[in-house]
This record gives structure tokens, C-alpha cells and sequence, in this order.
């Protein structure tokens, strides 16, 4: 596929833009995407859109975050939302209160989850379901629903045997 923009190049990156409601398709090759993020930053840029949502704390905690500051760089929150990018890694830890709401509303969780191989899909589901099966367990022994927490040990213990194999 040719990119829609210069019609010569292979079209390598998919771009899904949405404006007033209405979303359209541009194939780009890796120069016209390039110069299209350059006019998009230009535009719009992340800083701007990190400052932006900075703008939610609550204000409670307002004055307090103005005080934080990262014990690594010396940057204060309230210069993180100014500028919208943070000065080092400590930051994250430093900012941590503050930061998690922001990410949560950037990318609707604060969990990071990402990518898995086809092929470990299944043992990582399996994983998963044991340990909210251990949940279940554990919330069952404190309701003392007994026969429940016996089915739900039994469950595990064929998932972790099947596991081991």
C-alpha cells in the first residue's frame, strides 16, 4: 500500500485521526509520518497535554503537591506542570500520588499490562485464573462458606498439577 500522502513510498505506519466525531484512515510512509508528527507536536504538544491533565488534582491536594519535590533532581510538581515532562526516573516515585490518577486517566488503568506472545498466552491465563481463585478462596474462608473454599482449593490444585506437567 502507497503512502496517502506523497503516493510514492510503502506505506508503513497507520495513523486513525478523529475530528469532530468523524474518523478517517492515513497510510503513511515512515518521512511523511515523521513530518506529520513534527505539525501534530507543533499543534498539540504532549507537554501541553500532560500540563493539561496535571490541572485535575484535587484541590486538597494542591498545596501539598506544590511542596513535593523529587529527592533525585530537585524538580517540584508544580514545575511538572508547568513544563509536562519529568526531570528523572525518581520522579516517578516521587510524584507517585499524584502521577497515578494522571496515567490512570491517560490510559484507563494504572496497571501496565502489556504485550504477550501467542505461545504464552494460555500459561500466563492459567496464572491468572489461580491467583483470583486464591482470591475467591481467601474472601470464601473469611465468609466461612467452607464447602465453597474446598471446591475452589480442589480447582487450584488441578490447575497448579496440570501447571507442573
Amino acid at each position: 500500500m502507497l503512502c496517502d500522502l506523497c503516493n510514492k513510498n510503502q506505506a508503513t505506519v497507520h495513523l486513525t485521526e478523529i475530528i469532530d466525531d468523524q474518523m478517517s484512515e492515513l497510510h503513511l510512509c515512515e518521512e511523511c509520518a515523521r513530518k506529520k508528527s513534527i505539525q501534530m507536536e507543533q499543534q498539540f504538544g504532549l507537554a501541553d497535554l500532560l500540563a493539561g491533565l496535571a490541572e485535575f488534582t484535587k484541590p486538597e491536594e494542591e498545596s501539598e503537591a506544590a511542596s513535593v519535590k523529587c529527592a533525585n533532581c530537585g524538580l517540584s510538581y508544580r514545575d511538572f506542570k508547568k513544563i509536562g515532562r519529568l526531570g528523572c526516573s525518581e520522579c516517578y516515585s516521587g510524584f507517585s500520588k499524584y502521577l497515578m490518577p494522571l496515567v490512570k486517566k491517560i490510559h484507563g488503568s494504572a496497571r501496565h499490562v502489556g504485550k504477550t506472545p501467542q505461545k504464552a498466552v494460555a500459561k500466563i491465563e492459567e496464572q491468572v485464573d489461580i491467583g483470583e481463585l486464591r482470591v475467591r478462596l481467601q474472601r470464601a474462608i473469611e465468609k466461612e462458606e467452607f464447602e465453597e473454599a474446598a471446591r475452589l482449593r480442589d480447582k487450584i490444585r488441578e490447575l497448579e498439577k496440570n501447571e507442573s506437567k
